[in-house]
């Protein structure tokens, strides 16, 4: 059997397995400073605050502060939570997406790998039941790292325990494509569920006893 077999397919989370848009949550947050949306929409995507919260250097409460003193804004703590969480949606296409991933684990080992933080991960588990098909959960508060730093994707290969080129990785951010392809990873960009059982299958990777012969409606059940 060849070494470059396919054991894990790795999952990305963000507008693959459950959808997010920031401009309601930047528009809510904009009524409570003197900040304009593009500012503050800015600061949430570019800021350090966002990137040290992703990589667990900051407990909320301490990113809370950070951003409150940054934008001014007049809003206590369990408000601004409830508006930073309230960012999160499930699609037709996510919900595609798991019930691909929940027929690879027949045949496969399932992970996640995702840039987050623990706010979102403590809404998401609790508002959408999708993390119960995964054999791992690699975030990136927990780990100290976030994508596309090297030693993130060096982290998930070591504790899986398999080669770079044993792993499907799929991801909606180019870069971060990129940064896992870069360590030999079968990396892949997903653009929606039609396009990701294509590039599964271009691996020769069995949806279940589905081919090339799977339409897209039956994992829109």
């Amino acid at each position: 059997m060849s070494e470059s077999r396919i054991k894990v397919v790795l999952f990305d989370l963000g507008n693959v397995l459950v959808d997010f848009d920031l401009r309601p949550a930047v528009e809510r947050i904009s009524g409570f400073c003197s900040k304009a949306p593009g500012e503050i929409f800015k600061l949430f995507l570019d800021s350090g605050a966002t990137i040290s919260f992703e990589k667990g250097e900051l407990s909320a409460e301490e990113f809370y502060v950070r951003v409150k003193d940054a934008l001014g804004i007049k809003l206590g703590y369990e408000s601004f939570v409830s508006i930073w969480n309230e960012v999160f949606f499930f699609s037709p296409k996510n919900r595609a997406v798991y019930h691909i991933a929940n027929r690879l684990k027949k045949n496969y080992r399932i992970a996640l790998l995702s840039n987050t933080n623990i706010l979102h991960f403590r809404h998401i588990k609790s508002s959408f039941p999708i993390f119960n098909i995964f054999e791992r959960l690699f975030l990136s508060f927990e780990i100290g790292a976030v994508k596309p730093e090297k030693i993130i994707y060096q982290k998930v290969i070591k504790e899986l325990g398999v080669l770079p080129e044993n792993i499907f990785y799929t991801d909606d951010r180019p870069e971060l494509v990129k940064g896992a392809s870069c360590l030999g990873i079968k990396s892949f960009l997903f653009t929606g569920a039609e396009q990701l059982i294509k590039d599964l299958v271009s691996l020769d990777i069995i949806l279940g006893g589905c081919q090339e012969s799977c339409q897209l409606g039956e994992f829109l059940r």
